[in-house]
């Protein structure tokens, strides 16, 4: 796997809710959701050198061999070791058994220079609402106790901060509180990223800074009562990880709006 220098910061790219559908050309909400992944992919490709690649849950809407066949085949034009996570539309067993390379897979945990990424499932089976079980909690732990002297980041797929908007937050990590204080006993757990609210976000907690990326397709509204999109392009995350600890980031986004966005839609 590539190392990043002493001197250089580790460059991740973190994608996020693809929502890809069993067939090649389908459309969810009015737009071709394969079209945008292969979209973002390709911008992303020529906008950076990167060292790892995070791929942060819902990778699929309705899981199939053949829809993890074709981001596999994506995934693998960036050259790029990618951990891929489960989001709630997931099959976690079926990701598993597609991304099972050297470099494209669901390993949990990988150290690159001074930083581990740690990645954790925080999928609830049948249910679109997020929760850390006491094996994820212990693994987090178990790697944060190994590896005293590195800057950690933690992946997930569903949120653990408040969004503000009312319908998305029914479905924030359920033991959110107890992640937070577990990882307030870690002054060099420095980040969580996480996808599932279709925005970007960035919030800071003490010594711990919060992001999200949006999503490869749509996009949802801010702030909002009830489920509600915007035609808010697709996009992705850019990280740097400075030796030092400290973390540089910006939302990149794909030109011009979505403007085939069924937007009276009232759900998906």
């Amino acid at each position: 796997m590539t190392q990043a220098t002493e001197e250089k910061p580790l460059k991740i790219l973190q994608i996020t809710d693809l929502h890809i559908l069993p067939e090649a050309g389908d459309t969810m909400l009015g737009i071709d959701t394969e079209h945008y992944f292969q979209a973002v992919v390709q911008q992303a490709r020529t906008d950076n050198h990167y060292d790892l690649v995070l791929v942060t849950g819902d990778l699929t809407q309705h899981p199939c061999p053949a829809s993890y066949q074709r981001i596999l085949a994506e995934l693998e034009k960036l050259h790029t070791p990618c951990l891929c996570l489960p989001g709630n539309h997931d099959d976690l067993a079926l990701m598993q058994q597609v991304f099972r390379g050297p470099v494209i897979s669901c390993e949990k945990q990988v150290i690159l220079a001074g930083w581990q990424i740690i990645c954790l499932n925080s999928q609830i089976p049948g249910s679109p609402c997020g929760r850390l079980n006491a094996a994820e909690l212990e693994f987090l732990e178990s790697c944060l106790r190994q590896h005293p002297e590195h800057f950690a980041m933690i992946a997930v797929h569903h949120h653990c901060l408040p969004t503000n908007s009312e319908w998305m937050d029914t479905m924030q990590i359920e033991n959110s509180a107890e992640l937070l204080e577990l990882l307030a006993r870690y002054p060099k757990a420095r980040a969580i990223t996480f996808g599932h609210i279709h925005q970007d976000l960035h919030s800071k907690l003490d010594n711990l800074e919060i992001f999200a990326a949006p999503a490869t397709c749509f996009q949802f509204k801010l702030d909002s009562r009830e489920f509600a999109l915007e035609q808010t392009p697709p996009g992705y995350r850019s990280f740097s990880l400075h030796p030092d600890g400290r973390i540089t980031s910006e939302v990149l986004r794909l030109p011009g709006l979505l403007s085939e966005l069924q937007m009276n839609s009232e759900g998906y």
